[in-house]
């Protein structure tokens, strides 16, 4: 019974469809991402790194400052990196819309929607592309696509002989 628990939940996650919309929203979803994480983590791009992005972070009231850097810059380097190979592609969405959300309401809104202003627009849009990854999964050109292809050969293998039978 948990085996075939474990087998649905991980088709769950992995499926998605031989579309290359997936494949048109990672990419440069993927790219953003990753490298708004390596200005938080590294220092990267002219970013100030963790202990600068933490002070930042302090300094707005996202406390511990210095974790939250973490968390943030983690979200993003390494679920950019996901979208970009197309693995585990839901789950890394949903931690990137979270990301986006709290970015949006803790630094953006108060600011108004146009990027000109510091406003919300660039969010709301990584946003909008994650929360469609979340849907849509990583499509045709994903790793979670042949991982997803593997698994259902795997359980057709390890069908009963009966119903191998009547196939």
């Amino acid at each position: 019974m948990t085996t075939m628990t474990n087998n649905t939940f991980i088709q769950r996650t992995l499926s998605t469809n031989d579309s290359l919309t997936g494949l048109a929203l990672r990419i440069p979803a993927g790219i953003i991402f990753m490298a708004h994480g390596a200005q938080k983590l590294f220092g990267s791009f002219g970013g100030y790194g963790l202990e600068g992005t933490g002070q930042w972070m302090a300094s707005i009231g996202l406390e511990p400052g210095y974790l939250m850097a973490l968390a943030a810059g983690s979200a993003e380097f390494f679920g950019g990196i996901a979208l970009l190979i197309g693995l585990l592609t839901r789950p890394a969405a949903l931690v990137l819309a979270v990301t986006m959300l709290v970015a949006i309401l803790t630094v953006h809104l108060p600011h108004g929607l146009f990027m000109s202003n510091n406003g919300y627009e660039f969010g709301l849009a990584l946003l909008a592309i994650s929360v469609a990854l979340i849907f849509n999964g990583g499509g045709k050109l994903s790793v979670d696509n042949t991982l997803s292809k593997i698994q259902d050969d795997n359980l057709l293998d390890h069908s009963t002989p009966s119903s191998r039978a009547a196939v």
